[in-house]
């Protein structure tokens, strides 16, 4: 059992509570591990000793309800030494407390007792109990939840009965009747008369006294610190009666039911209790957004980060009217206080509000321009104090908490003035919108937002190794490569030299070296709520593969990451991720957005550095895992973009392997022949004579593929060139018949972009084998009208008039 810690039942009645036994409630107290009384005098000695004497050898309820009386009554609380109340609860147990609590909702007219008193005393009981963790966790005290929940959402006596005797089965009710008064004068002359005295003074107000209302969350606050405890609240319906304790104002629910309903709010339970009482939470949620709105001062401030704690998560009722109604009011009061000049403790609340508010609705209810400005320019502000600090100077978590939410208005920032200044000029008409930014807006944000993620880069340089499994370093790496998906030109000398470290960040998490305890549990307590299934540092690389995209396509910074042996990790990571996609049942239906930036990333080292794809062992890795995942993929319709990736960069590798006379191996032979039946599938010609269209399959994701279709038709004919093996392939498999014919039948091809990828691949095929150059020709002659005709080039590969 805890140390410190108290019963406090109150009086019998309810006399007024003695300032030290105002101290109770199971919150904590007094008492020696030495002293068996504590600072109990000699008589009360005594009468704890008969007490505890009957209290152990009681034959019934009534014996043991009428010695716990004379103990709350005679013995104050925080006067209890541990070892006596480890005495007592021994000799009570968890049993007693329960079925008090139980005849109490019941309404029992046998108990001998008003209801308030069996409450006041079986929630005493169990509030110390509850004080040691193994008594908290035990089932037979977790039954007693909806009892408590019950009592501080409705008031003591009105109660449901039936929710009564779903909890308790078979138990029996207590039976106290007039023997209780005689055995509490064996222990002490006035016991009867502090219990006449207590029973007179019972009033039927069902109003929950202080004492009792503090037993009951003392309860429900130490089962929620256990580890399984917020779904054992959550299980028990717990968020209903909480939301209704703070909707009728009952006693002490604004300040420790808000605060348990907090707890349910942070974390891993908080999706799931949006999830089963979405409209109790909206419902609680309009109200505090009321009380946020009519406070003043520094009331106000000190809610910020209370109304955080109560708004759901991202995606739940987005379009609800009630919950935009919220929004929009926040960010009224908001403005004001944005405005005024507030020091960076006053300041941080604030911001991480509006960062969580951007979340729900973007910009659209933020307010004017001007205000969007300020607002990004006091985030920017507070981050570049925070991290131009000197080296070695820890952030504080209050700090931390209060970047984590500029982060995120930072990165919303991004999208709007990056979408603003693409679509604006100088010379176009003003914005319609009340939140669009004019162009000369857009650049002043994103000079602030440039020098801001230099002060970023700044921090991150100084980073030990050591510190790679700190979730803030995590976070800021994460809101830094947001910026370089958008702008890698910026900077470009700082981004260059921090190179290093993103990519030894990015690759100790990715094989697990850095230590991964707390990050996802840091994650889920950050109040700026992101993608729950982002927030893994197994995952920090895909964060900068945009990045890496941008990067790798320029001379000077792919040098570097050649250096740095990136295309090993990117190999890595496609091969992990495709591990991980084979094991989850239904994964495959889904896109995986950044294994195509990694394709995308690894496409541009195929292209600019052919010396390094042939001998850097990590792209044999890559040709083995190419050949493995291809013929799975082009038989999954929702991965096409995926597999057009695989397969481009499968054959642009293709045609950078020298000519080889020995056999093929089985796992290149198998990769060409997905490659083939996967590229025959782009194009229908089944309204021939008509113009070529893109297949039905291919329609929908046609923007993203066609470069890299047509670009793995180029492939195809390098392949074919550097080995003529695949010509033979290409007729075997079908291909090249099923392409003439298309082209023999169908007018014109969809662009002639499309007819020059076809074609160059056609050209090669003639060059390389004799029997296609046969066969191209014979289709020449025959269909000299088609779109095949209009091939000059193969005209003159074949020889054909």
């Amino acid at each position: 059992m805890a140390d410190g810690a108290e019963v406090n039942g109150g009086p019998v009645g309810n006399k007024p509570l003695s300032d030290e036994e105002e101290q109770g409630g199971g919150e904590g107290g007094g008492g020696s591990e030495k002293d068996e009384g504590g600072g109990l005098s000699d008589s009360q000695t005594e009468v704890l000793e008969r007490c505890l004497h009957t209290l152990k050898h009681a034959k019934n309820d009534s014996h043991t309800l009428a010695a716990l009386l004379l103990i709350t009554r005679l013995c104050p609380a925080n006067q209890l030494g541990q070892p006596t109340l480890r005495r007592i609860f021994e000799a009570v147990g968890l049993n007693l407390p329960a079925r008090l609590l139980v005849t109490a909702v019941r309404g029992s007219e046998t108990s001998g007792l008003p209801p308030h008193e069996l409450l006041s005393l079986g929630t005493a009981l169990l509030a110390a109990l509850s004080t040691d963790p193994e008594m908290a966790s035990h089932p037979q005290l977790l039954t007693t939840i909806p009892l408590l929940l019950g009592i501080l959402a409705n008031g003591p006596v009105d109660q449901q009965k039936q929710e009564a005797q779903d909890q308790t089965g078979a138990q029996d009710s207590v039976n106290v009747d007039k023997s209780a008064e005689e055995t509490s004068k064996k222990n002490h002359d006035g016991g009867s008369e502090a219990k006449e005295e207590a029973s007179s003074k019972v009033s039927s107000s069902s109003k929950l006294d202080g004492a009792m209302a503090a037993d009951c969350y003392q309860v429900l606050t130490a089962v929620c610190a256990l580890p399984r405890g917020p779904d054992q609240l959550l299980g028990r319906g717990g968020v209903p009666a909480l939301c209704q304790a703070v909707q009728q104002n009952q006693t002490l629910s604004h300040d420790k039911g808000l605060a348990l309903l907090g707890c349910l709010l942070s974390g891993k339970t908080k999706d799931k209790a949006w999830s089963k009482h979405p409209t109790e939470l909206l419902s609680l949620l309009v109200l505090l957004s009321k009380d946020f709105c009519q406070t003043k001062d520094q009331s106000r401030l000190d809610m910020c980060a209370k109304l955080v704690q109560f708004l759901p998560p991202v995606g739940v009722a987005v379009d609800n009217e009630e919950l935009k109604g919220v929004v929009a009011r926040v960010w009224e009061v908001l403005r004001p206080m944005m405005q005024a000049k507030l020091t960076p403790r006053q300041i941080g609340p604030i911001l991480v509000l509006s960062a969580c508010l951007l979340d729900f609705y973007g910009w659209e209810l933020v307010g004017p321009p001007k205000f969007c400005c300020l607002l990004v320019n006091r985030a920017c502000v507070e981050v570049r104090m925070g991290l131009e600090e000197p080296p070695g100077n820890d952030l504080s978590p209050e700090l931390q908490h209060t970047l984590t939410g500029c982060y995120r208005i930072m990165e919303a920032a991004i999208e709007q003035a990056c979408c603003q200044g693409v679509t604006q000029t100088p010379a176009a008409p003003p914005p319609t919108s009340s939140t669009s930014l004019s162009l000369q807006q857009s650049r002043q944000v994103l000079r602030v937002l440039e020098e801001a993620f230099s002060a970023l880069m700044y921090h991150l340089q100084q980073v030990d190794p050591s510190r790679y499994g700190d979730p803030f370093i995590f976070a800021t790496f994460r809101s830094l490569c947001s910026w370089l998906a958008e702008e890698t030109s910026c900077l470009k000398e700082e981004v260059t030299g921090l190179l290093p470290f993103l990519i030894s960040y990015s690759r100790s998490h990715l094989q697990g070296e850095s230590a991964e305890h707390g990050l996802s549990d840091w994650m889920a307590e950050v109040s700026v709520r992101e993608e729950r299934e982002a927030w893994t540092g197994k995952e920090a690389l895909r964060y900068l593969l945009p990045a890496l995209c941008h990067l790798s396509a320029e001379e000077g910074p792919r040098k570097v990451l050649l250096t740095l042996d990136t295309p090993a990790l990117l190999v890595d990571f496609l091969t992990r991720c495709w591990t991980s996609l084979k094991g989850k049942s239904g994964a495959m239906t889904t896109r995986v957005p950044s294994m195509e930036t990694a394709c995308s990333a690894l496409l541009n080292f195929s292209v600019t550095e052919p010396e390094r794809v042939r001998k850097d062992p990590c792209f044999r890795t890559l040709e083995a895992h190419l050949s493995e995942a291809l013929p799975v993929l082009v038989h999954k319709p929702c991965l096409l973009v995926l597999a057009a990736n695989y397969c481009t960069l499968g054959l642009m590798i293709g045609r950078l392997k020298p000519t080889s006379s020995g056999s093929v191996e089985a796992s290149h032979r198998r990769f060409f022949s997905s490659a083939l039946r996967f590229l025959r599938g782009a194009l229908d010609s089944s309204s021939s004579p008509g113009p070529v269209k893109v297949s039905q399959s291919w329609e929908e994701s046609w923007d993203e593929v066609e470069e890299l279709w047509r670009l793995s038709l180029q492939a195809l004919g390098g392949c074919v060139r550097a080995q003529p093996w695949i010509a033979t392939l290409v007729r075997e498999e079908g291909w090249l018949k099923h392409t003439l014919t298309m082209l023999g039948q169908c007018s014109a091809l969809p662009d002639q972009h499309t007819q020059g990828a076809l074609e160059e691949a056609l050209c090669a095929m003639v060059d390389m084998c004799p029997i296609c150059k046969r066969e191209m020709s014979d289709m020449m002659r025959r269909n000299d009208k088609g779109a095949l005709s209009s091939m000059r080039n193969l005209k003159k590969s074949v020889g054909a008039k």
